[in-house]
């Protein structure tokens, strides 16, 4: 059975062409800046190799339409009838979706009714499925969700301090994102170590430019860092995360703003605006903060590492701010469970930054946690392994994360039921 599965963002395409049940991935690329200006895509071809095409995405549509385009040029499928099922990464699901569903027109209204709850996600999302629609009217669709896995915490976990009213009327509670990731890396980290994950105490950190940690018990979700939205909880790339409600207050009634030094925090240029309204510091929060607010080398942790190693100041308190934070899910999630078995880091930061991980543990050794600094050391590149020390009581590996194959799994069983 071969499934596209497809991974829409507001500018991006995410996809790849998995075979399954005997697990093969027969291409994976990305299309950038749909529907903007010098859009390309980048896949690989049969013989592995990277392959870069610059051309004209003015939409989702017609990204479909490309990808389809290119999946029968380099002969991955010689017509689009081999293509069994789409799979769709949605981000947002609400109470509704507790798991991967089949996608029918009841659903995709269901998902726009879940739109504010993930503003830069689900529309995207569900532009992904309208242009599936168009192009393969007939071949069938299923939603796997970001929030499905977390839909097992309990209560006292997920809810939010306030009135029960606004959780009763408006379901306003935390949610949790990355739920494919931190589900496979759990399962797959507890069987490098030789755990038994039906029976353990894992926190996994999925660090990239988004970023957000879990506490897993005996294989079900019982705590996550993100919440509401994907903007609670670490410090990432763009986002500042766990805030106090009342800097947002300050920032708002501030009304005498110098309009210079304003203007680089604003979405839309406005000459001589001296305030923030809401969209600007939603803008400031989720675009302007985390790493990038307080390095000088903006997001990307191999530049704001280098600048450090240079004698930026401001570049290594980013980098200390940033594992200062992940360590401390860290001691409160081993607290959440009562104790931790194993340590699992993924996502591009998780998986290639050693200094980020030695950073994390330093400290940690009253819990257990030591690592084996000669393995730890090495970059990864994709490789799955234990790096603690073999002395170490809770078991610490590094996780190559694989949602797309997360979500070839459950179109491939929701259709198979």
């Amino acid at each position: 059975m071969k499934i596209l599965v497809l991974n829409c963002g507001s500018s991006s395409l995410k996809f790849a062409l998995i075979e399954l049940p005997n697990y093969k991935v027969l291409t994976a690329g990305n299309e950038e800046r749909v529907g903007i200006n010098d859009s390309f895509v980048t896949f690989r071809n049969p013989e592995g190799k990277k392959i870069e095409r610059h051309l004209d995405i003015p939409n989702h549509t017609r990204g479909v339409e490309i990808i389809l385009d290119i999946l029968k040029e380099e002969h991955f499928v010689e017509s689009f009838d081999e293509i069994d099922a789409i799979g769709h990464r949605l981000v947002h699901g609400a109470e509704r979706f507790a798991q991967s569903v089949r996608i029918t027109p009841e659903v995709v209204d269901m998902l726009h009714e879940c739109a504010q709850l993930a503003p830069l996600h689900n529309p995207a999302n569900i532009l992904g499925i309208e242009a599936v629609t168009k192009v393969l009217p007939n071949t069938p669709q299923v939603g796997v969700f970001d929030t499905a896995f977390h839909q097992t915490m309990p209560e006292h976990a997920y809810m939010y301090g306030l009135p029960y009213e606004f959780y009763d009327k408006y379901r306003i509670r935390r949610y949790g994102f990355h739920g494919t990731s931190h589900d496979y890396v759990s399962a797959k980290g507890a069987e490098i170590a030789g755990l038994d994950r039906a029976s353990c105490k894992i926190v996994t950190a999925h660090i990239g430019s988004g970023a957000s940690m879990a506490a897993v018990l005996n294989g079900k979700s019982i705590d996550t860092s993100m919440g509401l939205t994907p903007s609670e909880g670490l410090m990432m790339g763009t986002r500042a995360g766990d805030i106090d409600s009342g800097v947002i207050e300050y920032l708002m009634n501030k009304k005498d703003y110098d309009p210079e030094f304003l203007a680089p925090f604003l979405k839309k240029a406005t000459p001589g605006k001296t305030h923030l309204d809401l969209e600007d510091l939603t803008f400031l929060l989720t675009k302007k903060s985390g790493v990038a607010g307080i390095s000088t080398k903006g997001s990307d942790m191999r530049d704001v590492a280098k600048a450090a190693e240079e004698g930026s100041k401001r570049d290594r308190l980013a980098i200390s701010m940033h594992a200062y934070r992940i360590k401390k899910y860290v001691g409160a999630y081993a607290a959440a469970l009562g104790g931790i078995d194993l340590l699992v880091f993924t996502a591009g930061v998780g998986e290639n930054r050693a200094a980020l991980r030695t950073e994390v543990c330093q400290g940690l050794e009253f819990l257990g946690i030591k690592l084996d600094e000669s393995i730890n050391e090495v970059t990864y590149g994709g490789k799955s392994q234990v790096i603690s020390a073999a002395d170490s009581r809770v078991k610490v590996v590094v996780v190559a994360t694989d949602e797309e194959y997360m979500i070839a799994r459950d179109t491939y069983d929701i259709l198979n039921k």
